[in-house]
């Protein structure tokens, strides 16, 4: 359907949103649009960030594997108790 706008159509489209509503008033829109792009960018940012650093934690925890209190560990077999 808008396939075929081309640079002359897009101007004026632009042409027609100026007359309509003012240089003032674009200018605020587009000052508006920035503003939600550049906190669109932080929050991927931070989400990432935060993402990695999770990742980071993770892959630090090397804790040993305790057991639970009064619980018993059996030895391993050696191979000559094996039958």
């Amino acid at each position: 359907m808008f396939n075929n706008i081309g640079l002359p159509g897009l101007l004026l489209i632009a042409v027609v949103v100026l007359v309509l509503f003012g240089k003032g008033k674009v200018s605020a829109l587009m000052g508006e649009v920035g503003k939600g792009i550049t906190a669109f960018k932080r929050g991927v940012g931070d989400s990432t960030a935060e993402a990695e650093k999770a990742a980071l934690e993770a892959s630090r925890d090397v804790t040993p594997a305790t057991t639970p209190a009064g619980a018993t560990v059996a030895a391993p077999m050696a191979d000559k108790d094996r039958v």
